[in-house]
Order: C-alpha cells, then structure tokens, then sequence
C-alpha cells in the first residue's frame, strides 16, 4: 500500500516536471473552475476531490456498477416478444428433415403436387410470453455478483479520493517547503552581500589581504546559485499543485503562514487496518470473487419456464396447389394459442468443463482472500512507519530553535572577531554556512512535521482529522 498512494503521487510529480513549459501557457479545462486564491491546505484538498479527472471517473464507474445492479434485477421480470412480418416468395415445399441451421428459411405445410416459380404473399404475426417462476438461486447469485461490483466501485472510489487528497497535499507542503527555502536561501544571500562589501572596503584600504575579497566573491556567487535553484524549486512545485489539483493556469498563490506559525500539537485517532480503503478494496475484490463463485454453483441446475403464445399466419398458398396471385396472403387467415411449461435442462457434457471453472473460481477466492491478508499487513506496517516519522519529526521540529540561535550567535561572534581583526574570513564564511543549514532546517521542520501528520493520516485511511488540524486557529 506504500505503495499504491506515494507511488501515484511520485508519478504525478514527474509527469508534472516534464509537462512545466507548456502547462505554464495552458488554460483551465473547460468548465472547470478556478481555485480560490490564495489558496489553504484544506481548500486545495477540497478542490481536488471534487474536480480531478480521476475522482470523476471512478464516480462513474460507481454509476455504471448501480446501473448493473438494475440489470440483474430486471432478470425476475418476464419477457413478452413479438413479431409482425409479411413477405413475398415461392411455396414449393418437400417432404423431409433438415437439420437444425441458420441458413435455409422455415417453411410449413402439405407438398403440392407440382413445382412452380411463382410467387404469393406470405404473413404472419405473434407473441410469446416467458416467466421463469424460480431458478434455484441463479438470478439471485446474478443480482448478488453485481451488488459486489458495486462495493468494489463504491471502495475503490473512496481510495482514488484519498489517494487523490493526499497527492494534493504532498504538493502544498511541497510549495511550502519550496518558499522557506527562498526565505532562508533569500537571507543568507543578503548577510553574504553585506560580507562581500566589508571585506571588499577593507581590502581596499590594505586592511585586508586580496584574497579574502576573492573568497567573499565566491561565497556570495554560491549562495546567488543555492537561491536561484530554491527559486526554481518554488516554480517547479507551483506547477505540480496546479496539476494535482486538476488545472493548468500556472503558478498558485497560496496561503502557508498557518502552517508555519507553530507546530501543531494535536494527535490523530487511531484507526484499525481493515478500515482503511485499500483494505476495502481488497475485501471486496474478494466478494466479488466469491459471488462468481456461487454463480457457478448455480449454473448446473435445470430451469423451469413458463410459456404462453398467441400468433396467426396468412398465406396465398393452397393446400391443392393453387397459388393466389392476389394480396390474399397479407390477411392473417388461421390464429392459434399455446401454453405450457418448459423445462430446460444443461448441456449434459458439460460437468467436467463447469467442474473446472469451480475449481478456478475457488482458487480465485483463496487468492484474493490471500491478497486481502497482505493489505492488512501492508496498512498496518504502514500505520506504524507513520508513526516513527511523525514522532522523529516532533523531535526534530523541537530541535532546530536550539540550534539555529546557536548558529546565529556563532555567526555573530564570527563577525565581530572579524571585524576586530582576531578571525579570517574562513570562519566567517564557515559561520554563515551553519546559519543558513540551521535556517532552512528550522523552517523546514515545521512543514515535516504537517508531513509527518499527512503519512499518519493517509495510513489511517481517512484525512478527515488530518483536515480538523488544518483548520485550527
């Protein structure tokens, strides 16, 4: 199950990367609307359940499965058939048997004494009606197959959803990642521009040797680098959200102040295994197995019909080998009814072939039985995994305060033993560098631990509560 949601959502950012050129010139799709902006966490994942594709076709899918559930129970009704048919052919008939065929049309009556090429009408009209009273569980095992269907639809639509949601989420962080990188890239370019012009003023009074204002050079040209590729970093997971959102008008704007205010205190419940979609899904792929199965136990049984018909027929042929060269044959001249019961009994032939689609159905149920045992397995390793990484990164996120006012004093200490003459430009750089690790760790941090929340939430099955916190003040 790790799977089937952060493999989709990796595939989504990597089609994404290759697609930013042109998705940055595109336009919405038609009759979508555009997301609000600026945009919060909550509204995007909103936005993408009800707007993406794939939510929309495995709504779909869930209509078509309700629809054959219909289908099934129109299989109690009875059918009445009917015909009207008038044509216009010869009436030589012989005596003798023919095979059943296809081919070669059906034709009733005495032999006349001789063969002629003439023609005369022909008609004829009816009804039958059939109703099979009981089937032995058949049309029962029929609407129970499609209701399993319908399960499976209904799952597997909740999965998309979440799979979905969560995708949508992975990238808002993302974005918000991506900015207080900037933020942090943006500050350590500045504190290096203000070295840069102090060692250069210094230099230029012979306070300073040459090379230290080659090595602030440098040391500025590398943090314009780190920040020109953080930029781009941003731009990139801009487009990603627009495209797990479902739209493709560029760059979002959106709302990460909140989530970056404070570390969120709150926990999320617990939630058994086998509730979690991707388990339900396997659970009902393995109903769906187990109605086919019952189908074919079914399939061996004789079924009853009962049958009634009304008809007539008109002809221009006569018994004594007259032909009516007029319209005779168009008028219904003899009507007949029947009633009955039919009772049809299987192919006899057939046992051994229908013996071995029960055993294939039932090693087909003991397999996904067997699958669904493994998703049990795979939601609760991943419950636990969640767990680990949202409590590493509480750690982590209680951490970096520390140490970033460590490495804003140092740094500051770095300086001032600079500027009086007792450090080298070496340290200072050096300070700086751990004032900008420290920076984008702190930051950072904060938006792994809504990462950590996410994964513990997605293991979960339901983002519901993930959603609760998002939305606290």
């Amino acid at each position: 199950m790790r799977s089937m949601i952060r493999a989709r959502a990796r595939v989504c950012l990597m089609a994404c990367v290759g697609a930013w050129p042109a998705a940055a010139a595109a336009q919405s799709p038609p009759g979508a609307s555009a997301p609000p902006q600026p945009l919060t966490l909550d509204q995007a994942i909103q936005y993408a359940t009800d707007h993406y594709p794939t939510v929309r076709a495995a709504l779909e899918q869930v209509n078509v499965s309700a629809a054959n559930v219909d289908v099934a129970h129109g299989a109690y009704l009875p059918r009445l058939d009917s015909v009207w048919q008038s044509n216009r052919a010869t009436a030589n008939n012989i005596f003798g048997q023919l095979l059943p065929q296809s081919v070669i049309p059906s034709m009733s009556g005495p032999v006349l004494p001789s063969t002629s090429s003439q023609s005369v009408w022909g008609s004829a009209a009816g009804a039958l009606f059939a109703w099979e009273p009981f089937d032995f569980g058949l049309r029962r095992a029929g609407v129970s197959s499609a209701e399993a269907s319908l399960a499976h639809a209904r799952a597997g639509e909740t999965l998309t959803r979440l799979e979905v949601a969560t995708a949508v989420a992975a990238a808002f962080l993302d974005v918000v990642a991506a900015q207080r990188g900037v933020a942090a890239a943006q500050a350590d370019f500045d504190r290096r521009d203000v070295l840069r012009r102090t060692v250069q003023t210094l230099v230029d009074n012979q306070l300073r040797p040459g090379a230290e204002a080659s090595r602030a050079d440098a040391e500025r040209a590398a943090a314009q680098t780190r920040l020109i590729q953080v930029q781009q970093a941003v731009a990139i997971a801009q487009t990603t959200l627009a495209r797990v959102l479902g739209v493709t008008t560029g760059p979002l704007t959106i709302a990460a102040d909140p989530l970056v205010a404070a570390v969120p205190s709150g926990q999320l419940p617990n939630g058994a295994a086998s509730d979690h979609p991707f388990a339900q899904v396997r659970q009902a792929t393995v109903e769906q197995a187990r109605a086919q199965e019952a189908m074919l136990a079914k399939t061996d049984y004789p079924r009853v019909f009962l049958e009634s018909s009304v008809f007539a027929r008109g002809s221009g042929a006569n018994a004594n080998g007259v032909l009516d060269g007029s319209a005779a044959g168009l008028a219904l001249d003899r009507a007949n009814w029947a009633a009955g019961v039919q009772v049809v009994f299987p192919n006899v032939f057939d046992f051994s072939t229908l013996r071995a689609r029960k055993a294939a159905a039932a090693a087909s149920t003991r397999s996904e039985a067997a699958l669904y045992d493994e998703s049990l397995l795979s939601v609760a390793g991943e419950q636990q995994a969640a767990a680990a990484v949202l409590q590493a990164a509480r750690a982590v996120a209680a951490n970096t305060p520390i140490q970033l006012a460590a490495a804003q004093q140092s740094e500051s200490q770095a300086r001032a033993r600079y500027n009086a003459g007792l450090a080298s430009i070496i340290e200072v750089a050096d300070a700086q560098s751990l004032l900008a690790q420290a920076e984008v760790q702190d930051q950072v941090a904060r938006v792994n631990v809504w990462r950590g929340l996410l994964a513990a939430a997605t293991a979960r099955g339901d983002l519901t509560a993930f959603v609760a916190l998002v939305r606290q003040p």
